[in-house]
C-alpha cells in the first residue's frame, strides 16, 4: 500500500467467498456472514456521483486518458473502502490509512497503474483477461479492476485486512456493482495460486527491489506486470514477450513515475 507519493501531474452482490488453499497459503477465511457491516457515511453527498466526477476530472488533468479506467474509477465508491471518520477525504488525491500500517492508494496511482497495464497489454488469442493483485488491502483497487478485467484475483496476507476487504465489497454502497468476477484471497501473493494462472496482468501494491522470477512466470505471453521497484522506487512495467525468450530476466521493462510504497512482506499474518 502506498504511504505517500512523489508523483507529478501529467504523467453486484455475488462476491465469492475466500477459497481454501494448500497449507502453505495458511488458513483460509470464509465469508463473514455473522459480522456486522460497516455503517455507510451519513452525509449523502459523500456517496454522490458529483464527488467522483470531480475526482475523474482531476485524473484527466493529471494525464489519465483511458476511458475504461476512468469509468471504473467513476463507478466505484471510494468512500465505502475507508473508515467513516476519513470518508470526507475519500476523493482527495491522497493515500489514506486503513490500519496495520497500510494505506489505500491514492486515486492517481490506481488509475496510472491500470492505464499502464492496458496500454502495454498485447493481444492474444483469448478474449478473457485475467488479473492478479498482490496486496489487496481494503479491496478498493480490486473492485476497480473487476470493472475492467474479466477475472480478478486479489491476495492479501494480513487476515484482518482481508476481512475488511470482504466486508467492504459486500457493503450496501458496493453491493450493486457487478463484482461476481472478483475473488478475494488470504495468502502470500508471491506464491503461485493453484488453478488461476497464467495472468494477463499482475499488479503489486507494495514495493520490491526486483520482481521474483516465479511471479513473472505467471504472466501469459503478451501480459504485463506493474510494480513499484527499486530504490528509489519507480512505477515499472515488465512485459512478457509474445515470442522469444522465456527467461524472466530478459523481459522488457519500462520505467515511469516516482512513487513510494511500503515494502512487500512474505507469509500470512493471522
Amino acid at each position: 500500500m502506498a504511504r505517500k507519493t512523489l508523483l507529478k501531474p501529467g504523467e453486484r452482490a455475488g462476491l465469492p467467498p475466500a477459497q481454501r488453499f494448500e497449507p502453505k497459503w495458511g488458513r483460509s477465511v470464509g465469508r463473514l456472514e455473522q459480522e456486522s457491516q460497516p455503517t455507510p457515511p451519513t452525509n449523502p453527498g459523500l456517496a454522490s456521483a458529483r464527488l467522483r466526477e470531480a475526482m475523474v476530472a482531476r485524473l484527466r488533468q493529471q494525464g489519465i486518458s483511458d476511458e475504461r479506467v476512468l469509468q471504473a474509477m467513476q463507478t466505484v465508491p471510494r468512500h465505502a473502502f475507508v473508515d467513516q471518520a476519513l470518508a470526507s477525504r475519500a476523493y482527495e488525491d491522497s493515500a489514506l490509512p486503513i490500519g496495520h500500517q497500510q494505506t489505500i492508494s491514492q486515486p492517481y496511482v490506481v488509475a496510472r497503474s491500470l492505464s499502464l497495464a492496458r496500454a502495454y497489454l498485447r493481444p492474444t488469442d483469448r478474449s478473457l483477461t485475467r488479473a492478479l493483485e498482490v496486496g489487496g488491502g481494503c479491496g478498493y483497487q480490486a473492485a476497480v479492476m473487476a470493472l475492467i478485467f474479466d477475472r480478478v484475483v486479489s491476495v492479501e496476507r494480513i487476515e484482518s485486512l482481508h476481512r475488511i476487504a470482504l466486508r467492504n465489497c459486500e457493503s450496501a454502497a458496493v453491493g450493486e456493482l457487478a463484482l461476481a468476477n472478483l475473488s478475494l484471497r488470504l495468502g502470500d501473493g508471491l506464491e503461485t495460486i493453484p488453478g488461476e494462472d497464467p495472468f494477463d496482468f499482475i499488479v503489486l501494491a507494495a514495493g520490491m527491489a526486483s520482481v521474483p522470477e516465479d511471479l513473472l512466470r505467471q504472466l501469459r505471453p503478451g501480459g504485463v506486470l506493474v510494480a513499484p521497484l527499486g530504490n528509489p522506487q519507480r512505477l515499472v512495467v515488465v512485459q512478457r514477450p509474445l515470442e522469444g525468450s522465456l527467461e524472466p530476466r530478459s523481459f522488457p521493462r519500462h520505467s515511469f513515475d516516482d512513487v513510494q510504497f511500503v515494502p512487500i512482506l512474505r507469509g500470512v499474518q493471522l
